[in-house]
């Protein structure tokens, strides 16, 4: 630092003075010289304005705070609503002024009366200034000769708790106070300038000399000579030029810089962050200083790499160089491109995405989803309600459904998912499901035709942002199906003509699959319709079993799940549970042929054994007949399970060919699987089939099941059969649909696989007072006295006006028995919906009904019985065979009772 000081001593302006003025040193010594004493005046007269600026700033500033403060203060407001303001609030101001420092504080009411002054006599006078923007609501300050004076003072508004004005406060100095604290500044002012006047001439010496030394004692021309190279070169090459400062200020630019960047004509010698054209990212750039290499940035529409060096690595000026070069062209390229591959990776998506199954509206959701927001910010898509169920749409835009709704936010306005629209003819819609030609909107605002369908809704679509539409009618092999809609928002420019390209290409691909879905939809109701029609559609009366059921089609398709109850002679009931390996038409079709043949077997009254044994006979001869047919499949892998009831023994004989085993739920509610001997599936043959008997308590129920409801790909059999054991035990007491239910809850929460039947039957016992037997010795005279008995019963039982038509067919039967039969004879009788009469015996000679002769004896006694009998006809038991015969019960008013079992609710 000695050596410094040192060195200025040693320093003398006669050699600067001495030059002559023409030189360049002279003229610039001359020149610093005058701006050093201009701009040392100019500093001082411009610190005494500042400083005359800044105390009158701060006397109004303290104005305001001190009224501001008052006006808020606690108790003032209740101060005004006293019938005495003043004497609350005169000592309050004038303490409150003495702590401020100001020369007054003054309360006044809302037309201007004073209530507070530093001059007592002044209160209840009107005060002097404006109050009108106070009254308002607002601040105001302003200069005005008051009783102190000229005066600087601000005026705030009283408000109460309501937001109302109720009062003012205004506070203030005097001008005289504000400029006596200016002239006391004034002496530091003008001393510290005359100070740096000495300064700066000091250091414009001290410049001189450095320019001298560093224009290396160049003449005038030769410098101007050397300037203009730098400006051609620096102006002429096409890449932009900057030099920036260290602290932002932009030194340089060249014509290609300003040309890049679009800056003004003064743009140097301005910092950087006040360019207000620039990106913010290129200004960041700028005025940090680090380097950069080829970084891009947007300048307007333009994209330029920019490279940025400091400047100061080797004692130089402190700052940065930028070049700038125009790669516009390049990135459009490269964003058409990319454009491009974009799009081209949506149509992939979508080829993937959209049809993975053969559901319509999972196949138009698919296609909203892969749009979104890729390509719109909502898509709605609207199919015609008929190709839901399958059926050819029409050929207007009515009877639309909205089935699709995607978007990037869900609360927006439009028509919501499920909606049935009826789009007028004007709106783009309807003109492109007529046409089968894509509408494009891109202002939804002046689209009239289109604010014509919902005046109201459109309005708020609009509100909402959205601002244009593409509507792709959906066609498939020349028929449209729906339309399409994508929805762009305000944060996206209009859909354009490449775009429409675009969304036709996309619903197109769409609209193939959800024709397939349409067809399959057909299809798969055809073929569950010829299933339905196949099975049961209600179960008949009965009073052995109360029945509960439940049937669900499989989600890929119909199969060959049935189920069957099939009243029996002599008050029995049989079940019947079967499935067919497989699905669709055929499967269905097998199943509704077994079904009858398991009919018409059951009427011959054969046990579930020999039942089966036919079965599995019919079943091989299907499969032979349409293995001799090209292209058929046969039957593989049909079960089933056949049981029959008694609710006179409460006996259940039953047996199964490779069906799972029935459920049996006791009265105690626990759960045991029925021990079955398991035969093989119907069609192999070579194996005979065993039956299982069982007493079953009253009461208790009996749960037959296909392999749908137990098997699944995620557990076991033995895990379903657990399930279905929990599912039933315990509720003994739960009727057979509520069993159903609960079932179906536990095991299939959601849509099944398979086809699942299922058959749950809660066993009736006929009461004894229902049933009357007698032994019957083998001789013609215990005939008559047979008659006798039953005419008994029958009057007991209320039936009298059977007696006579019971009589003749007991006789018939009995003699039948008598004559073509061997002990011991049985007679029955059974009062259930019908009466029941069985005559058995110990021979399996089957009696057959014919027409006899005029001049024949006999051959009459079985038309006698067809004639006077509902039905009737032979069942063969291990014992022999049983000759039955059903008659209708005469309508009895008061006599309850009839026709009803032993438990039934």
């Amino acid at each position: 630092m000695a050596n410094r000081f040192a060195g200025f001593r040693r320093f003398s302006l006669r050699p600067l003075v001495s030059r002559s003025p023409r030189s360049v040193a002279g003229q610039v010594f001359v020149l610093q010289v005058a701006l050093v004493v201009l701009l040392v005046a100019c500093g001082v007269f411009a610190l005494a304005l500042q400083s005359e600026r800044d105390t009158t700033a701060e006397a109004k500033r303290r104005s305001v705070a001190t009224a501001e403060t008052f006006a808020h203060a606690p108790g003032v407001v209740a101060a005004l609503r006293t019938p005495d303001p003043s004497k609350i609030l005169q000592p309050a101001t004038e303490a409150a002024r003495k702590a401020a420092g100001v020369d007054f504080i003054v309360v006044m009411n809302t037309k201007g009366i004073r209530y507070t002054h530093p001059i007592p006599s002044l209160i209840g006078k009107r005060f002097v200034g404006t109050i009108g923007p106070s009254l308002a609501g607002k601040v105001y300050t302003e200069s005005v000769h008051g009783p102190l004076g000229h005066e600087v003072q601000a005026t705030v508004p009283i408000k109460d708790g309501t937001d109302k004005v109720v009062g003012l406060v205004s506070a203030g100095l005097k001008v005289k106070n504000v400029t006596s604290q200016v002239d006391r500044q004034l002496t530091i002012i003008v001393g510290a300038g005359a100070g740096a006047l000495v300064v700066s001439t000091g250091v414009t010496a001290l410049v001189g000399r450095r320019l001298r030394r560093q224009t290396h004692s160049l003449a005038p021309d030769e410098m101007t000579r050397m300037y203009d190279h730098h400006d051609t070169v620096l102006h002429s090459v096409r890449e932009g030029v900057l030099i920036v400062a260290g602290d932002g200020r932009l030194l340089l630019v060249n014509d290609e810089a300003r040309r890049l960047l679009e800056l003004p004509p003064d743009a140097e010698g301005r910092l950087v962050s006040q360019l207000s054209n620039l990106e913010p990212e290129m200004v960041e750039l700028l005025v940090s200083g680090r380097e950069a290499t080829d970084e891009v940035h947007f300048a307007g529409e333009r994209l330029l790499a920019v490279n940025q060096r400091p400047t100061g690595r080797d004692g130089g000026i402190e700052g940065t160089v930028v070049t700038l070069r125009d790669s516009t062209e390049l990135q459009a390229v490269t964003g058409r491109a990319e454009v491009a591959r974009e799009r081209l990776k949506l149509l992939y998506d979508a080829g993937l995405g959209v049809g993975t199954t053969l559901d319509v509206r999972r196949t138009a959701d698919e296609l909203a989803r892969v749009a979104v927001p890729r390509f719109a910010d909502f898509v709605t898509v609207d199919l015609a309600d008929a190709v839901l169920h399958g059926e050819e749409p029409a050929t207007t835009a009515t009877d639309l459904r909205r089935i699709a709704v995607c978007g990037v936010r869900n609360d927006h306005p439009l028509y919501e998912r499920g909606r049935l629209i009826d789009f007028v003819p004007s709106t783009p819609q309807a003109r492109g499901y007529g046409s089968g030609r894509s509408e494009l909107v891109t202002d939804l605002s002046t689209a009239t035709g289109w604010h014509a369908q919902d005046p109201e809704r459109t309005k708020e679509i609009i509100d909402y942002g959205i601002h244009s539409l593409i509507a792709a009618p959906i066609q498939a092999g020349g028929v449209v199906l729906g339309v399409a809609n994508f929805w762009r928002a305000k944060q996206h420019e209009p859909f354009d003509d490449e775009e429409l390209s675009l969304a036709e290409e996309l619903v197109a691909r769409a609209a193939v699959s959800i024709d397939n879905a349409r067809r399959y939809t057909r299809e798969h109701a055809l073929a569950v319709t010829l299933q339905r029609s196949l099975l049961p559609r209600a179960l008949p009366e009965q009073s052995a079993l109360d029945v509960g059921y439940r049937y669900l089609p499989a989600q890929s398709g119909v199969s060959g799940d049935w189920f069957d109850v099939i009243p029996l002679p002599g008050s029995r009931v049989a079940l019947a549970v079967g499935d067919v390996v497989g699905h669709g038409l055929h499967a269905a079709a097998t199943m509704g042929r077994l079904r009858t043949a398991v009919h018409n077997f059951s009427t011959l009254d054969l046990p579930p054994d020999e039942l089966l044994s036919h079965l599995d006979d019919l079943v091989a001869r299907i499969d032979q007949d349409e293995q001799d047919t090209d292209g058929a499949a046969g039957v593989v892998g049909a079960t089933c399970l056949y049981a029959i009831y008694d609710p006179v023994t409460r006996r259940c004989v039953m047996a199964r060919a490779g069906h799972l085993a029935p459920a049996l739920v006791h009265p105690d509610g626990t759960v045991t699987f029925v021990d079955v001997p398991t035969g093989p599936p119907l069609g192999l043959g070579g194996l005979p089939f065993q039956t299982a008997e069982l007493d079953i308590a009253e009461g208790a129920q009996l749960v037959l099941y296909t392999d749908g409801l137990i098997e699944d790909r995620r557990r076991d059999l033995d895990v379903g059969m657990e399930l279905l054991r929990d599912a039933l035990a315990g509720h003994p007491d739960r009727s057979p649909e509520e069993s159903c239910q609960a079932v179906l809850d536990e095991l299939l929460p959601g849509r099944p696989k398979d086809d699942v039947a299922l058959l749950i039957a809660r066993t009736r016992g006929l009461a004894s007072d229902r049933i009357a037997d007698w032994d019957v010795p083998l001789d013609p005279a215990a005939v008559a006295g047979m008659r006798e008995t039953v005419s008994q019963k029958l009057d007991e039982w209320g039936l009298s006006e059977l007696g006579f038509s019971s009589e003749l067919v007991l006789s018939e039967l009995i003699t039948n028995a008598m004559r073509y039969g061997s002990e011991p004879i049985h007679v029955r009788l059974i009062r259930d919906r019908t009466l029941i009469c069985e005559v058995s015996d110990s021979s399996s000679t089957s009696p057959h009904l014919r027409y006899a002769a005029t001049m024949d004896e006999g051959g009459r006694g079985l038309f006698l019985v067809s004639q006077m009998a509902e039905r009737w006809g032979t069942r063969y038991t291990p014992q022999g065979k049983v000759i039955w015969a059903e008659q209708a019960l005469p309508r009895i008013t008061g006599q309850p009772g009839l026709g009803t079992l032993s438990g039934a609710p």
